[in-house]
């Protein structure tokens, strides 16, 4: 290698995120990836973060006790390459940063940390909007191009929270503020792109899907004897995602089926009304967990009949792709879907194949029908094992870090470039 090439400094590139491993979350292993994938291209990365909550003790879920993280930084330490900067920053009642006091906590030192801390190459940004109308303002006074990751668009979402038309209009405001300052961003779909161009942000989008981390999610045997069956809905519970359907589903499984349970990990804005609705039906073997790791959550996947998943038709988020399926899948555990939209699409295409699961429309019927066919006839450990081998080999977040990495470097000049090369 010529002595000029190896006297470059490396490709600088800062991650802005209000979350980050080891907080358990989809983005959060989505941006440890990509923070990988550029450091494994030798690049230096700086991720610009939040402390992550408190420990909330032991886990309880069944049949993970005495099992620890494999990963040695599955405390959120440092990896080679990359520096998380850690800030302090609001959380709500539960522990998270969500609500625009929470949002603005981390935006307002966020804008302040880019301007004087180390200045990038090259900067990508997460939502929520609010955080990417910093970073443009930011990356316009240190004329550097930023990447937007387009997980969703939070404007459409807010529709199902608030009916202020003035609060919906100043988020679709600040959303395409934030959108159309980016020199390019990546989505999970074509579908979620083409809502983009509805909206009227034109910004160059490339879909680069979404991936399972596959050293957290991995099948990791059936669940103990002693387990009553259960199964698992892990993730978010919002108004549009509809997971009341799955509570009104069980109560009818459960008259024919006694003794299984429904477990929820996660947290959402219905988690009242999710309780309101068992107590109306009178039913049991309905428990809530908070959030756990992807470590911990897969042990959990691993032994459940079935996880389940849903999607409110018609409340303006059709487009959307339930990303939990992946983790369900590298577990070894397969889907019930409630609701339409592109996992529809996902579990038809592939259940000739394999045994992904099931999805039926946002049918209470419907819905309890695939519980009684996921009870009847459960995959055995090695139909589990090969699920797991062939998910975690499709859908690994590596390859789709490597889609990310390309998007965001095809923004920078040659010469920039040309230090990953």
């Amino acid at each position: 290698m010529p002595h000029s090439q190896m006297s470059r400094p490396p490709l600088r590139v800062t991650i802005a995120s209000r979350i980050f491993a080891p907080e358990p979350a989809a983005a959060s292993f989505m941006l440890e990836a990509i923070a990988r994938e550029f450091a494994r291209r030798g690049a230096s990365v700086e991720v610009l973060t939040t402390r992550p909550p408190g420990s909330r003790g032991g886990f309880a879920g069944p049949g993970t006790a005495g099992r620890r993280a494999k990963r040695p930084d599955a405390a959120g330490r440092d990896f080679v390459g990359v520096r998380v900067r850690r800030f302090p920053v609001l959380r709500d009642a539960a522990g998270y940063v969500r609500g625009y006091v929470q949002y603005m906590s981390f935006d307002v030192p966020l804008f302040f940390r880019l301007l004087f801390g180390r200045r990038a190459d090259l900067y990508i940004v997460e939502p929520p909007p609010t955080t990417g109308a910093v970073m443009r303002i930011a990356a316009a006074i240190l004329r550097r191009p930023y990447v937007y990751d387009a997980a969703d668009l939070w404007s459409d979402a807010a529709s199902q929270a608030t009916s202020s038309r003035l609060v919906l209009r100043v988020l679709r405001a600040i959303e395409r503020f934030a959108m159309r300052g980016a020199s390019a961003a990546f989505a999970i779909s074509p579908g979620l792109i083409a809502r983009m161009r509805e909206i009227g942000i034109e910004t160059p989008a490339t879909p680069v899907g979404f991936g399972v981390d596959t050293e957290a999610f991995e099948y990791r045997g059936a669940r103990a004897a002693a387990v009553a069956p259960y199964f698992v809905y892990a993730g978010s519970y919002s108004e549009w995602h509809g997971a009341d359907i799955f509570i009104d589903a069980f109560a009818r499984f459960s008259e024919q089926h006694p003794g299984y349970q429904l477990l929820f990990y996660g947290n959402g804005s219905q988690r009242e009304a999710l309780e309101r609705r068992i107590a109306e039906l009178g039913i049991t073997g309905v428990e809530f967990f908070a959030p756990v790791g992807g470590e911990e959550l897969s042990h959990v996947l691993s032994g459940a009949v079935a996880s389940l998943a849903s999607l409110k038709p018609r409340q303006g988020y059709d487009y959307a792709f339930t990303t939990k399926v992946y983790a369900s899948l590298a577990s070894g555990c397969p889907v019930v879907f409630a609701g339409e939209g592109p996992t529809v699409d996902f579990i038809e295409r592939h259940r000739a194949q394999h045994p992904v699961g099931s999805a039926v429309g946002y049918d209470v019927e419907a819905a309890a029908q695939s519980l009684v066919d996921a009870a009847r006839d459960p995959l055995n450990d090695a139909e589990r094992q090969q699920l797991s081998d062939w998910a975690s080999e499709t859908f690994s977040i590596a390859r789709v870090a490597e889609q990310v990495a390309d998007c965001a470097e095809a923004v920078l000049p040659p010469r920039l470039r040309e230090r990953n090369a």
